[in-house]
């Protein structure tokens, strides 16, 4: 699946938003804001052509999945069978199985382009021997896995699903007695820019958000199966029979001045915005959004010196009974 709000479904072609989840991916459903919809769906994108750029992306986000992971770590300390629904291309899963060197690793993901990536990044990490993939369509796919999960993690992907309640009861579904479900959603919109820096109205990643938020509800309402949820996760996790166990968010923060690859994120991720989202948005903020992006202009993201990278993600554990 894939959204950063994309998400780049991937849903999260956009790793570092909000409502993205850039590495998960199992469904990805977009429209832009107003009107027709756009193609992020994982059956329309090639993603054998976005996996280096999403696998960047999550090479980028990796010290975030990496405090994540030393916090799991402190509650599951010896996870036989680790489950990453919703991979990608394998970084956050090859990064679990750095971190829990005795744990096997299932990475689920729609697009077996994507998770022949995956294999082969295990591979080259020398983790291939308890690393395999599986390809599919969430939730049901996972009654395809040979055992139950010790940890199951979902980033990002089950906001892509009509019926989340549905989903969590799959996923728990999935656990061992004692096992623990993890699921990233939430947060806080990135940010790349100061308020004001100095090219239209202050305040345009504000405007952007408020954007994102209208098509990340027309997202949700679209999808096969749609149902309203008030987004309180702990409570959804214990309507599935779990118990939840803890909520905490993670930092991403790359000050300015940004290195040559957080600014290529940056850049990337305007761009996707203007594509995406430049209808919806007036003629001062697209023009401001334009200069952001043109390599040649001198107040571009590629150029200026204030550019950062500050985003943060929750995530938020629950454990079946044992």
């Amino acid at each position: 699946m894939a959204h950063d709000q994309d998400h780049d479904h991937k849903h999260d072609h956009e790793q570092g938003d909000q409502h993205d989840h850039g590495h998960g991916h199992g469904t990805g459903h977009e429209r832009k804001p107003g009107g027709g919809r756009h193609q992020h769906d994982h059956t329309a994108l090639d993603w054998a052509v976005m996996g280096p750029h999403l696998e960047s992306q999550a090479e980028l986000f990796a010290p975030l999945y990496e405090r994540a992971m030393a916090w799991l770590a402190k509650e599951r300390t010896d996870p036989g069978l680790i489950v990453d629904v919703g991979s990608g291309p394998g970084v956050v899963a090859c990064l679990f199985a750095e971190t829990f060197p005795g744990a096997r690793v299932v990475a689920v993901d729609g697009s077996g382009p994507l998770l022949e990536r995956a294999r082969a990044r295990a591979d080259r990490l020398g983790f291939g021997d308890r690393f395999s993939t599986l390809t599919g369509e969430l939730p049901e796919v996972l009654g395809e896995l040979d055992y139950p999960a010790d940890l199951l993690w979902a980033s990002r992907s089950l906001h892509h699903l009509g019926d989340q309640r549905a989903g969590l009861a799959a996923f728990a579904e999935r656990l061992a007695p004692g096992g623990t479900l993890a699921i990233m959603e939430g947060g806080l919109p990135s940010r790349f820019l100061p308020r004001d820096f100095g090219i239209g109205r202050p305040g345009l990643e504000a405007r952007i958000d408020a954007i994102e938020a209208e098509w990340f509800a027309q997202m949700r309402e679209e999808l096969p199966g749609a149902v309203t949820e008030t987004e309180d996760w702990p409570a959804l996790m214990d309507s599935a029979g779990l118990k939840h166990t803890g909520s905490r968010s993670f930092l991403l923060d790359l000050p300015a001045p940004a290195p040559d690859r957080v600014r290529a994120y940056v850049a990337d991720r305007l761009t996707r915005v203007r594509d995406i989202y430049g209808e919806a948005m007036d003629a001062e903020d697209r023009a401001a959004l334009g200069r952001l992006v043109d390599p040649q202009d001198e107040a571009s993201v590629h150029r200026r010196a204030d550019v950062f990278v500050l985003a943060a993600q929750t995530v938020h554990t629950a454990v079946r009974a044992g």
